[in-house]
C-alpha cells in the first residue's frame, strides 16, 4: 500500500486497538521493531511509551517526522526482495506487525523475539476479499495460520480470527504471543 493510500484511510493512521490492548506485555524500555511500519503509527505509539523503535518498510518517506526523534531508527528495506533479514542475530522485546503478510518472514520474526518479549501481529485473512483489499489469497491468512506459526515456540496470550466492523469491515486474524523461554508460563495480563 502506498503512502498516499495510507493517508487516505484514517484507520491506517490510528493506533490499532489490538496493539494498544497488549502493548503492556512488551518489557519496559525494550527495543521494538515495527515491521512494514508505513507512516509509523505504531512506532510513534511505542516511542511515546518510552521504547526505542526500529521502523522497517520498503518506503520510509512517510516517516519524515519521526526520523530525527531520539530512540527512533528508520530502516528502508524490501523484506520481500530476496535479501537476507537485515537484523540477523538481533532480538527484540516487541515485534509489531499490522496489516502485512509475508509468510517467509513469520519464522524469522518468531526467532527474533527476545526472552520475555511479545509478538503482536494482526492482518487480513481469507474472506476479506468480500470487503476490500487485499483480495489476493497470497496476502490473506488461512484459518489458524498465525497460531500455527507460533505453536510450540511461544506462549499464546490471545488469538482471534473473524469478521470485524471497526475501524472498517474486514476479516482479520490476530495473535499476541510471548517468549517464555520454551515454558508455557502465562504472562501477567492487565
Amino acid at each position: 500500500m502506498t503512502v498516499d493510500e495510507q493517508e487516505a484511510c484514517p484507520c491506517l493512521r490510528q493506533t490499532s486497538p489490538w496493539v494498544c490492548r497488549f502493548a503492556h506485555l512488551v518489557p519496559a524500555s525494550g527495543l521494538i521493531i515495527d515491521v512494514a511500519c508505513g507512516r509509523g503509527r505504531h512506532s510513534r505509539y511505542f516511542l511515546e511509551r518510552g521504547h526505542p523503535v526500529i521502523g522497517v518498510d520498503r518506503d520510509i518517506s512517510g516517516l519524515a517526522e519521526l526520523r530525527g526523534r531520539a530512540g527512533f531508527e528508520a530502516v528502508e528495506v524490501d523484506l520481500e526482495g530476496g535479501k537476507p533479514w537485515p537484523f540477523e542475530g538481533r532480538q527484540f522485546a516487541g515485534i509489531v506487525v499490522s496489516n502485512y503478510l509475508y509468510r517467509p518472514l513469520l519464522p524469522i520474526l518468531v526467532a527474533s523475539l527476545a526472552p520475555t518479549g511479545a509478538l503482536i501481529n494482526e492482518t487480513f485473512a481469507r474472506g476479506n476479499e468480500r470487503f476490500a483489499r487485499p483480495r489476493n489469497p497470497d496476502h490473506l491468512l488461512k484459518a489458524g495460520e498465525l497460531y500455527e506459526a507460533v505453536r510450540g515456540k511461544l506462549c499464546v496470550v490471545a488469538y482471534e480470527h473473524g469478521e470485524v466492523r471497526e475501524p472498517r469491515s474486514a476479516v482479520m486474524q490476530r495473535i499476541v504471543a510471548v517468549n517464555q523461554g520454551g515454558e508455557a508460563v502465562a504472562p501477567k495480563l492487565a
